[in-house]
């Protein structure tokens, strides 16, 4: 069963979320602030965070960096009344996975949960399936039919990354970071070049996937299977 912390200092908040996500089969944890949040992490395992943005103490653009820094991946879902555009792009550039904004659909909250639980699973996963591609990390190597791609190490990290979150936004810096390493002194369009290889290696190929250019963030991998 997988635990949820629901993370909001409303109770009649985090009361609504709660019975909607326990109506699913899904476990709840429940803290009023960003402290108390971390503070029951270092005893209780969390498969996802539900997290509001304005709280006391520690509000959600604090915790989320902190969540980042500490548990790299565990899924994080921000709640907020904030829903500007400058906001949206502030919370995924701290990490959220995804955003939803208050007054909120308690049915479409439970399924980004879910949605977001299957995409972390997959990504625990050393061989991803996207239709007929199937992507091997313990081989290195992509499999399209009778044909097998043996791509330059960072390209296939760069593509198993991507795979392993699809729909999932990633800015350039991020990807800097976990593909290429904190002391990567070059410029952060070698992202970019790396992105516009594997669109010539594959696209011409495949009709299943597409890396999308997300104005203003970064990239995603948009399955059409």
């Amino acid at each position: 069963m997988a635990r949820i912390m629901v993370v909001d200092d409303d109770p009649g908040i985090r009361e609504l979320i709660r019975v909607y996500l326990v109506g699913e089969g899904l476990k709840v944890i429940e803290a009023s602030n960003g402290q108390e949040a971390l503070k029951l992490l270092e005893t209780t395992q969390a498969d996802l965070v539900v997290l509001d943005v304005m709280m006391p103490l520690m509000d959600g653009w604090d915790l989320c960096r902190e969540l980042r820094a500490q548990y790299s991946d565990l899924p994080l879902l921000m709640v907020t009344a904030k829903g500007e555009s400058v906001h949206k792009v502030k919370g995924f550039q701290l990490g959220t996975d995804d955003y939803v904004v208050k007054p909120f659909d308690p049915v479409e909250l439970v399924m980004r949960v879910k949605a977001l639980l299957k995409r972390y699973r997959i990504a625990s996963s050393q061989t991803i399936h996207i239709g007929d591609i199937i992507i091997d990390r313990k081989a290195l190597e992509v499999r399209l039919q009778d044909k097998r791609f043996d791509l330059p190490l960072k390209e296939f990290e760069l593509l198993y990354k991507l795979a392993s979150y699809p729909a999932q936004i990633f800015t350039r810096a991020q990807l800097i970071e976990q593909i290429w390493g904190m002391d990567y002194e070059g410029d952060e369009r070698t992202v970019d070049v790396h992105i516009k290889r594997l669109r010539e290696r594959f696209e011409p190929l495949t009709e299943q996937f597409h890396i999308a250019t997300i104005r203003g963030l970064g990239y995603r991998l948009e399955v059409k299977v």
